[in-house]
């Protein structure tokens, strides 16, 4: 059974920086990605990374240059660094394993269909 397990989340300034975490157990190597959700709307991806990690793409244009998705296979875990945070990144953030990593983010569909619990990222003065 797959599990994955995010943490990191907290309640930082504007224009703080966070890392997320993300355990992944139960599951052979697979791209990743990250997605967020803010209450009452749709879980939307943020970025994904392939298996070796050679690949990565973002779906949110606010995020490149600002969010680095990154992977250690021998720990499975993935992170993403988040710079610069904004009261518009409050939300909870997902991890999970997705089909494909490519430029086309519709095609990041959660392979298995499992979803933690997410981890809470509050951007506030």
């Amino acid at each position: 059974q797959v599990q994955v397990a995010e943490s990191g989340g907290d309640l930082v300034q504007p224009g703080g920086s966070l890392t997320l975490s993300c355990t992944i157990s139960g599951l052979a190597l697979a791209p990743m990605a990250w997605f967020r959700q803010v209450p009452g709307q749709e879980r939307e991806p943020m970025v994904c990374i392939s298996r070796s990690g050679a690949t990565v793409r973002y779906a949110v244009d606010s995020a490149e240059g600002r969010f680095k998705i990154s992977r250690d296979n021998g720990k499975n875990t993935i992170y993403l660094r988040m710079n610069s945070l904004k009261p518009e990144d409050t939300a909870t953030y997902y991890c999970a394993p997705v089909i494909v990593c490519n430029d086309y983010p519709s095609d990041w569909k959660n392979s298995d269909g499992y979803w933690g619990q997410g981890t809470q990222v509050t951007v506030s003065s």
